[in-house]
């Protein structure tokens, strides 16, 4: 009687969220949660516990820095399309520069861009977009100066940013979770404004754990 070999199950790709102890919807509820609210993580670390979930604020800083990225990135593909305006603010020559090249790299050449009348900026987009329509009427860049405001309030409870990594991760989670809000992705669109946030998260979550496999069916004997 021969026995045929039996097929090795396919290899799982790890999750992101293997190693840690919390399941990955607390994980991604407290980073929401950060990421939506001005929480220090004094705060989160409460509101947790208040719900029966005993975690320090030092693992919370963790989650928040090694998800957010995971967050971005798994997001992306999901990202509509970038306008033909853009609202720019805040920047000195180099800085407006490095964020132009970067953009025009990403995006299609815009037909206005809106700023103050910062002559760093007319400087570069002079340089590199001249084409385009420089808007620097008055109240025209409000939006922009709005959402710098809730930044602000964002930051104000973690009194300070220690590093440049710190900093760059949580600013660009935050503008990650207005534009999920905003509906710039294709995620949370069918649920009511006020989950859309939640909604997205959980779509996100499957997104980042790898799917399973299909169970192998074991090879039966053969009888000769």
């Amino acid at each position: 009687m021969k026995r045929t070999r039996r097929s090795r199950p396919p290899v799982r790709a790890p999750s992101a969220f293997t190693g840690f102890r919390f399941p990955p919807d607390v994980i991604l509820l407290a980073v929401r949660w950060y990421l939506r609210y001005a929480l220090s993580y004094r705060d989160l670390e409460e509101l947790l516990a208040e719900r029966g979930i005993e975690v320090d604020r030092l693992t919370l800083f963790r989650w928040v820095q090694r998800f957010t990225p995971e967050l971005i990135d798994a997001a992306r593909p999901r990202r509509h399309a970038v306008g033909d305006r853009w609202f720019v603010d805040d920047r000195d020559i180099a800085s407006a520069r490095r964020f132009f090249t970067t953009a025009l790299l990403a995006h299609r050449t815009p037909a206005e861009v809106i700023t103050d009348r910062a002559a760093a900026l007319a400087n570069v987009i002079g340089d590199l977009i001249p084409a385009a329509f420089h808007n620097t009427g008055q109240y025209e860049n409000n939006r922009c100066e709005c959402h710098h405001g809730r930044l602000k309030v964002r930051l104000r409870p973690m009194r300070g940013l220690k590093t440049d990594r710190t900093a760059s991760v949580v600013i660009r989670g935050h503008a990650f979770v207005q534009n999920l809000r905003r509906g710039h992705y294709e995620l949370g669109l069918e649920a009511s404004p006020v989950f859309r946030l939640a909604i997205a998260f959980d779509e996100l979550q499957l997104a980042i754990l790898p799917a399973r496999p299909p169970i192998p069916i074991p090879a039966r004997p053969a009888i000769a």
